[in-house]
């Protein structure tokens, strides 16, 4: 593990096709025991509920956004934070112009997902017409996606 700065506004610039991902700690500079990730979502929802392998967490910076996870409903705001155990069902969909929160993620996997979510669907690429893209890539990740609506 290393020391690791990245100032405002620095980090790699990821699409996930529904948000704008900055990486701001990559799991190369912890020896791969976590990341954090930087997302700015526009308003709107987002993909299906989906099922990552491994956990991650949310801290809202600002904006607003509901939380699915397993049926359940959560309200988040500035400041608030969520945490979604490995196999949950989840997703989130944005109600204000936009919200932009942390995503902490243990290990690698969220960070090759999201790379390879970036080099599999061109930026721009509308959602409805990036869900046969990204069956491919959520399978070689291990995720479980709910159908597209």
């Amino acid at each position: 593990m290393r020391t690791h700065l990245n100032s405002a506004g620095e980090g790699l610039e990821l699409d996930s096709t529904d948000a704008k991902v900055i990486v701001k700690v990559d799991a190369e500079h912890t020896d791969g025991a976590y990341e954090v990730f930087e997302v700015d979502a526009p308003r709107g929802p987002t993909v299906p509920p989906h099922a990552t392998p491994w956990p991650v967490s949310f801290y809202m910076l600002h904006g607003r956004m509901a939380v699915y996870v397993d049926g359940e409903i959560y309200d988040l705001g500035p400041g608030a934070s969520i945490a979604i155990p490995p196999g949950s069902m989840h997703t989130f969909t944005v109600h204000t112009p936009s919200a932009k929160f942390l995503a902490f993620s243990l290990t690698d996997a969220m960070g090759r997902f999201f790379r390879d979510v970036d080099q599999a669907v061109p930026s721009g690429t509308p959602l409805e017409e990036a869900a046969p893209l990204l069956q491919d890539v959520v399978g070689r990740h291990g995720i479980k996606l709910q159908e597209w609506s």
